[in-house]
């Protein structure tokens, strides 16, 4: 039996804005079935002892210190403003 129906799959594609025709739909159902058989084949193995993990690799951000420099101008940053006034970029009002 399928986890997933072609109708959730055109359900989602609808929400991600994709056209995908009737065919697409059974071959993404079939293909998301299997995936959703592998994860649930994941849930079986025991993790009992082991530490959670972020990602599979021991990585660290290598960032560099806050510098304070010099900004731009705001003539030079205004410039690049579609629109401006008493030296600040004008932008459209989001609220009433």
């Amino acid at each position: 039996m399928s986890r997933i129906t072609a109708e959730q799959v055109k359900h989602v594609a609808h929400l991600a804005r994709l056209a995908i025709t009737e065919e697409e739909a059974e071959r993404f159902t079939s293909q998301l079935d299997q995936i959703i058989s592998f994860a649930e084949e994941l849930n079986e193995l025991d993790t009992e002892g082991v530490k959670p993990t972020t990602h599979v690799l021991q990585m660290s951000n290598v960032l560099r210190e806050d510098q304070p420099e010099q900004g731009l101008p705001v003539e030079e940053v205004l410039k690049n403003a579609p629109d401006s006034e008493e030296r600040q970029v004008r932008v459209p009002s989001v609220f009433d």
